[in-house]
């Protein structure tokens, strides 16, 4: 057993990401555009823009096989919740493993929000040993506008 997993006694979030998109397959995390915390919006405002959360969580050996609950939120900067989801998770402890060992399962979700304005926002992740938080900022870019000439010009 590690060191650090004896001080452990609950499940807790290992860690949390924003990406452009992610899924979990096999307990293996795909990320496309993952790791940012600044997202650049070049076609004003209001606009619904997709985005995706991943998050691990840390299961010690005397916390598997048994349900536990886990829930992603995102705040506006009042702490306002914008979206808000909750589940079960269980994991199990897979044969061969050895006594004592932690497990990590991980989850991605995908989502669309609307963002009315500029500002700042939160993630976070929260499960029955604590949460994380993950601070992001919604900023404008440059929009871009095409303009187009007379008919009939090139």
């Amino acid at each position: 057993m590690l060191d650090d997993d004896k001080m452990d006694a609950a499940v807790r979030v290992e860690w949390l990401i924003l990406a452009d998109a992610a899924e979990v397959v096999g307990n293996k995390l795909y990320l496309l555009g993952g790791g940012w915390d600044v997202l650049t919006i070049n076609s004003g405002f209001p606009v619904v823009h997709p985005f995706a959360v991943a998050v691990s969580f840390r299961v010690p050996w005397g916390e598997t096989n048994r349900p536990f609950a886990i829930e992603i939120e995102v705040q506006d900067a009042d702490g306002k919740a914008l979206v808000k989801f909750a589940g079960k998770a269980e994991v199990g402890r897979p044969p061969g493993m050895p006594a004592g060992h932690p497990q990590r399962t991980q989850i991605a979700a995908g989502m669309a929000m609307e963002f009315p304005a500029p500002g700042t926002y939160v993630v976070i992740a929260r499960v029955e040993g604590g949460e994380q938080r993950v601070p992001f900022h919604v900023v404008p870019g440059s929009v871009l506008t095409i303009q187009q000439g007379p008919a009939g010009s090139a």
